[in-house]
Formats: C-alpha cells, sequence, structure tokens
C-alpha cells in the first residue's frame, strides 16, 4: 500500500534529513518546518525508521482539510479509510495541538477526532463496540490556520532512542542533533576527530556510526512492527540489508572529559552502540589540549551552564578555545553552544553560523573551516550513506 509520509524534524534540521532521504533514493520531497514530506509503502516506513539519523518520528499522513467548526472536523476525520490500518482490536490514541485555529480547544478536537474515527471504523466493521486491545495507534489531529492534518505515528519511542545511551546527564544532546553536527561538518574517514568535552560520548558514537554506515535503528523496535498490516519480513528483510552494509574503516576518534563517572558512561554507551573497537576514550583536562597531527576535526558541545554554572569560567573556556584554533589552525572546528557571547569570547569570525535547537534549548552551531585543507569536501551525509 502507498502512502503519504512525513519525517519529522527539530527546526532546522528538515535540510539535512530532505539529504538523507535523497541519499536513501527518494525524490519528489517537499520541506517545511519541522516536516520532509515523502511517499512509499510500507518497505519504505521500514527504511526511514531504520536509517535516518536526524529526524524524529515518521508518520502517515492520513488526511488534510480545513475546519472551521467541529462538524467540519467530525466529517472531515470520518471520511478517512481508517479501517485500512487499523485492525478491530487497535488501540486508537488521539493527541492533539491546534495554533492559530478556530477551533482552539485541543482537548474538544481530540474528543470529536476519536469519535469520528469510531464511527468510520463502526461503518467498515458492522460493529458498534471495540475493545481497544490490541496494537497501539497514535494518531494525532494538527490544526494549523484552520488546516487540519490527521498523521497515524509509525515509530514508538522517538529516532533518537537508539538503544545504547542509558545515562547522559541533566541536559543530554540528542542523538538526533549529534548526528545532525557530524554531517554538517565536513569530516571525512582520513582524519582525526576529537570532542574535547565528551561526556556521555553521543556526537564520537554518532559519528563512527555515521562512518562506518551502523543504521541507527538497528538495534531497537518500532510500534508499526505490532500492526497486522506490517510484514515482518519486511523489516527482517531491512536490517539484514542494513547489518549486511556496515564497514570496517580505520578511524581516529578519540573523547576527552574531565569527569571518569562520565567517561565510564561513555565507554558503557559505546560499547551497547558496538563502535568501542573504533571511538577512544582518555581523562583529560581541555586545557591540557594537545594533538601531533597537522589536520583534523573537533566537533564539540561544550559545557555552557550544567558543568561549569559560573559566567566567567565558561567565557574563560571559550576564550582558550579560540586560542587553540589559532595554534591549531588548519584544524576545523564545530561548536555547538547555547553560551550567547560564544563568538565574542572565541575571538575568531567563524565560516559558518545556523540556528539549531537541542529540545527547546536554541543553540547556534558555530564551524570554522581550513578551505585550503579539503578540496572538493562534499557533503558528509551524501558520501557515507551512499559510499
Amino acid at each position: 500500500m502507498d502512502y503519504k509520509l512525513i519525517a519529522t524534524t527539530t527546526f532546522g534540521i528538515e535540510g539535512i534529513t530532505a539529504k538523507e532521504l535523497k541519499a536513501l533514493g527518494y525524490e519528489n520531497l517537499k520541506s517545511e518546518n519541522g516536516k520532509v514530506f515523502f511517499e512509499g509503502d510500507e518497505m519504505d516506513i521500514a527504511i526511514a525508521n531504520t536509517h535516518l539519523r536526524t529526524a524524529d518520528r515518521i508518520l502517515i499522513n492520513m488526511a488534510e482539510f480545513e475546519a472551521r467548526s467541529f462538524e467540519e472536523l467530525f466529517q472531515g476525520t470520518k471520511k478517512v479509510n481508517w479501517s485500512s490500518i487499523i485492525p478491530k482490536n487497535g488501540v486508537m490514541h488521539v493527541t492533539g495541538k491546534s495554533i492559530k485555529s478556530t477551533l482552539h480547544s485541543v482537548p474538544d478536537c481530540q474528543s470529536i477526532v476519536k469519535k469520528a474515527i469510531v464511527t468510520s471504523m463502526s461503518e467498515a466493521y458492522g460493529i458498534n463496540t471495540f475493545p481497544e486491545d490490541g496494537p497501539v495507534y497514535k494518531i494525532e489531529v494538527a490544526i494549523l490556520k484552520d488546516k487540519v492534518t490527521l498523521t497515524i505515528d509509525t515509530t514508538g519511542p522517538g529516532l533518537h532512542k537508539r538503544g545504547y545511551r542509558e545515562n547522559s546527564g541533566a541536559a543530554p544532546l540528542k542523538e538526533t542533533l549529534a548526528a545532525s553536527m557530524v554531517l554538517l561538518s565536513r569530516w571525512k574517514k582520513d582524519y582525526t576527530l576529537i570532542d574535547p568535552f565528551c561526556g556521555s560520548g553521543t556526537i564520537l558514537i554518532e559519528a563512527c556510526m555515521i562512518m562506518q554506515n551502523i543504521a541507527p535503528g538497528l538495534n531497537r523496535s518500532f510500534v508499526c512492527e505490532t500492526w497486522p498490516t506490517m510484514d515482518k519480513e519486511i523489516f527482517d528483510q531491512v536490517r539484514e540489508g542494513a547489518r549486511n552494509a556496515i564497514k570496517d574503516y580505520d578511524l581516529d576518534i578519540i573523547g576527552y572529559d574531565i569527569d571518569k563517572r562520565v567517561l565510564r558512561t561513555a565507554k558503557n554507551n559505546a560499547v551497547k552502540a558496538g563502535v568501542d573497537k573504533w571511538v577512544k576514550f582518555q581523562e583529560r583536562d581541555f586545557k591540557a589540549f594537545s594533538n601531533k597531527h597537522k589536520y583534523g576535526f573537533i566537533i564539540t558541545n561544550p559545557p555552557y551552564g550544567e558543568r561549569l554554572s559560573d559566567y566567567k569560567e565558561v567565557e574563560m573556556l571559550n576564550k582558550i578555545f579560540g586560542k587553540y584554533k589559532k595554534q591549531y589552525d588548519t584544524w576545523e572546528f564545530n561548536i555547538l553552544t547555547s553560551f550567547e557571547n560564544f563568538g565574542k569570547a572565541f575571538g575568531i569570525k567563524e565560516t559558518k553560523n545556523r540556528k539549531l535547537y537541542n529540545g527547546k534549548l536554541k543553540c547556534y552551531y558555530y564551524q570554522y573551516f581550513d578551505n585550503d585543507k579539503i578540496k572538493n569536501a562534499g557533503d558528509t551525509v551524501v558520501q557515507c550513506l551512499i559510499g
């Protein structure tokens, strides 16, 4: 069965997710705030959930229509062929949101949508009551400026939950954002990659998974696998293909941190992710940073309030960071921070700067390139997914 699909993303990541989908062979993509639209069948749902590194969820777009009254919302929802996906015993969990719309009461909208779905199902199945003791179907009614979008979530727990990270501190960097940072960089496998504030190791683990072509969803399950419309063999085939596509390049990936406890967590995470063979961790103070290589990459998310709460201390750390860039002028630095005065403290004009969000926390991704070093530095995301 062919579906209209949506890969949801964090704001600012849509373009990277679209490039991932293109590299996986999808065409006719359309992007807007927090969404990338594409089309596919059950196999494509499995591929997208298993392989996308920067998306949050994969949704089935069931319907789009305008509604300014509860009757219009009811009738528009009832027209949808819900029984083509949801069985008689399906658990129908309806969530909702409404922005700048006439129908602004979200609980009322959820209630109307649930009633309309049950009515549609009753007509299709010829029954009036549903046990709702089977597989789960999370349905969302989203209304923006009176335009209704009805979706079903195929993912379950968000795609950032790869399965390798248990402990990650108070304000962890989401795996999807860490992967985006790597894909936005120009890092290639022949160069040393260092995270001098590695914490639980997320950036380095994601970098290694990208370069070794380890599918991020390979070792987890998805809610749609419980659906009777999703043949078990589909996910078996996708996972087998993903396992066969894993590389074994020699990589020089190093993480530093001053906290022994955090480093233990990072090492455990690397083991769970299956990348401990390639990612190494060292107990080292950032102020003692050194490396003998002429060329290399830094991709990092330095402290800006969690472990270093004093503003002056964070400012001084960023000044030291800027001195390192002058000392290692042929290295490329990629730094994600929410510290408002980072650029001034760092003291060097960035090559690129983009606004990204780690959850609800607004951050800026400062990138410092060496244009003389890597000629024909292509897009990492395309190289990694097709190479």
